[in-house]
């Protein structure tokens, strides 16, 4: 597999980190993951933003631009001869064992890609209440960060990520978000989904998906929700930015509409159609 790192391309077997690198000794990393459309990112722009503002509030200096990595995605893309699932890691880079600095200004950048597992768009999963609660975020606001053990806790209770998504509750026993997604349902024509301030990560998908339910005249509601209001919805799905829009059939005995409810169906429709506009665009 070939990746790239710090402005050089290079196999994946040749990869090598420094176990000084503060991402590797205290878990100060943060990552973005993302898929093409014909060699395009779409949102790429808002996926830049949200790594940028992790790296602010970290102070690890960024020195690629957006342009540098749209250019490296369309070279890995292009020597593997088609689209893939793509990860931007930023590690806070190599300095001594302690909290000394005060700027991380050489961090270690890699951009990994892998082929991309195409999922059939509509293919249902199996929602789990988790028994692990979802933390709380590092700072004020949660990023994709290598703090990433309440989520490998979680994965330890779901069968398998491709047919069931496990969903968090918080300590206070509000609906967070899943292990890789966020979540949406349905009651009475009305869409909900959780608060920011419940702790969850601000997912790109999210924000697009309730702007697009917006255009479309949807009333959205943001709140804070227990367990038992979703499980009275008609209709579940999840989203993140590499499989989309998910529709959720099930969780415990309560059941769903899932891929045959019809605000999915027009949210993935439009949804869809808003990334062939983007690709084309660009």
């Amino acid at each position: 597999m070939l990746c790239w790192m710090n402005g050089h391309y290079v196999e994946s077997e040749a990869l090598r980190i420094s176990p000084f690198d503060h991402g590797f000794l205290y878990g100060l990393g943060f990552f973005e993951t993302f898929r093409t459309y014909d060699g395009h990112v779409p949102f790429f722009d808002d996926h830049y933003q949200r790594l940028s503002e992790a790296l602010r509030h970290f102070h690890i200096d960024m020195r690629y631009t957006i342009a540098d990595f749209q250019q490296v995605i369309e070279t890995l893309n292009e020597k593997a001869e088609g689209d893939g699932y793509f990860r931007l890691n930023v590690s806070a880079g190599v300095h001594d064992i302690g909290l000394q600095p005060t700027l991380y200004d050489e961090p270690t950048i890699i951009v990994f890609r892998k082929p991309l597992t195409q999922r059939p768009r509509g293919k249902e999963k199996e929602a789990i209440w988790l028994k692990t609660p979802r933390n709380t975020a590092e700072g004020m606001m949660r990023f994709k960060s290598h703090h990433y053990g309440n989520n490998v806790l979680a994965r330890f209770e779901v069968p398998n990520l491709a047919d069931y998504e496990g969903f968090f509750l918080t300590e206070a026993g509000f609906i967070a978000e899943g292990i890789t997604s966020n979540i949406f349902w349905v009651k009475d024509d009305i869409l909900y989904t959780p608060l920011l301030e419940t702790g969850i990560l601000g997912g790109i998908t999210r924000k697009q998906v309730i702007q697009l339910a917006k255009n479309l005249g949807m009333i959205v509601k943001e709140g804070t929700y227990k367990a038992v209001e979703l499980e009275q919805a008609t209709e579940c799905f999840i989203t993140n930015a590499v499989q989309e829009i998910v529709p959720i059939y099930k969780i415990g005995d309560n059941v769903f509409k899932g891929a045959a409810g019809q605000v999915y169906q027009q949210l993935h429709e439009t949804y869809v159609d808003e990334i062939l506009q983007r690709t084309k665009g660009e």
